[in-house]
Formats: structure tokens, sequence, C-alpha cells
């Protein structure tokens, strides 16, 4: 997978491609990997490195979002928790069980997380990553030394996944390629192009490190940008507007010292 072959691939194309994918995160490498895989041409253009952003910014998880599950969502803790044992199936040296623990400080916590966690291996099925279990007051201190031992009762083990996202992502981009499609990074898009009637049939775009600029026609363009997606909407339309808001939830990292 050599960028200069691959600007190469670009500036000697002659008929509009199948799919230009702008953004080469976990989305637009997907789409290039789902595309290329069925036979169509696929350019991919990424402004950076590719992962540069939120795909390599992650918590690192591979979950099938719990909390959903207290929300009713079972649908999307289902449809999520299969995509979880995918990505475990599909990439075992990147994708390995992570035990979280559900600390217990009032009598209700214990049944309410139990048959909640357990409702959550259920929904696994074939894909779980490991039975939940309640942990007594002191097996709880023993993998949580930290926790605050006054008036725990115990906790709550389950298991989801971590995985090393910039690595999976650099794999999925590598596959993309072994399946035809061409990759470029450090080549932002500068602009859409239109035809009369005002519909997207292309982009513009820059090698940084030459200065180079394309023309690039295109069957479809796919904005796979994130949380850059309305400054490539607003290319085409400047009177968008913005799509794009902040999500809820946090996460906090703490040193292993800790």
């Amino acid at each position: 997978m050599r960028r200069e072959q691959m600007v190469r691939n670009v500036r000697d194309r002659r008929e509009p491609w199948d799919i230009v994918v702008v953004g080469g995160g976990a989305t637009g490498v997907g789409v290039a990997v789902d595309a290329a895989s069925r036979g169509l041409s696929v350019l991919l253009v990424e402004a950076h490195d590719f992962g540069k952003g939120t795909s390599s910014r992650s918590t690192k998880l591979v979950h099938g979002g719990v909390r959903y599950l207290e929300q009713g969502n079972i649908p999307l803790v289902m449809s999520a928790l299969k995509e979880r044992g995918l990505m475990r199936q599909n990439a075992p040296h990147l994708v390995h069980d992570l035990a979280f623990i559900v600390p217990n400080y009032s009598w209700w916590e214990a049944p309410f997380y139990g048959i909640g966690l357990k409702l959550y291996d259920l929904l696994a099925g074939k894909y779980g990553f490991g039975a939940s279990k309640l942990l007594s007051k002191e097996e709880t201190l023993a993998r949580l030394p930290a926790l605050e031992p006054e008036e725990l009762r115990g906790g709550v083990v389950y298991y989801d996944g971590q995985f090393d996202d910039a690595r999976l992502l650099i794999h999925l981009a590598m596959t993309a390629a072994d399946h035809g499609a061409t990759l470029v990074n450090y080549c932002p898009v500068t602009g859409l192009t239109q035809d009369a009637d005002g519909y997207v049939n292309g982009v513009t775009a820059r090698d940084e490190e030459t200065g180079e600029t394309f023309e690039i026609a295109s069957r479809m363009v796919v904005n796979a940008t994130g949380v850059f997606t309305d400054s490539i909407r607003q290319m085409a339309d400047p009177a968008a507007e913005s799509l794009v808001v902040t999500s809820q939830g946090i996460h906090l990292v703490f040193d292993r010292s800790f």
C-alpha cells in the first residue's frame, strides 16, 4: 500500500469513480472496504493521517451499550453485541475481553445490576464475552482496592471488550486496498463539484505533500468526516444548517498506579 502508487491512480484515472469517500476514519474506511469488495471503483481521500480524528481517540472499548439496556433500547443493544462479537471474531489479535465491575452500596443494587447484566449476557448469545456474576465485598475490594469500603456491600462483574482502534483501522485500510480501492492521506477535499441540476458529481482535492490539485469525478460522494461533516456539506450548500451536536456522557481514564 504505497502512497505514491495511490496518488498515481488518482492522477491517471480518466473515468468517474463509482464512489469517492471523504474521510479516512472507521466509517470512511469501512465504506471503502464494503464498496471495493463488491467490485466498485473506490477512492478515499483523507486530510490527515488515517484515523487521526475520533477513530484513534476513542476509549478503546468494544461494548454492547449496557446503558441503553437500562433505557429499554433492546434492538440497539442486540445489534451492538453482535457487532462486538464479530469484531473479536474478525480481529482476535486486536480485540480481547475486559472485565468491568459495578460496586454496590445499596441493598437493591445487587439484584438490579445482577439481573440486568444477566439479561445483557443473554442478549449477547453466542457472541458473549464472558458470564457476569455477583461478587462479595471482599472479592470486590480485592479487584478494586481503592474503593471506599464503608457501606460497600459487594459488586457485579461483567464483560465487554477492549481493542486497538488505530491498528484495526490501518488493517481495514489495507483490506480495502487489497480489494482494489485507492486510499490517499494528506489529500484534503477543497470543494465539491456539481452538475447542471445541482447534484454533487465529484470533489476537488489537494495533495499536501506536493501541492498538486485534482478534480475528481464520481458517481457518488460519501461524506464520512465525522465531526467535520457540516464543513463538507456546506461546500455544496453554504446555507445548509449544521447537523452535528455534542453527545452525552464522558469517560474518565486513570493512571494504572491509581
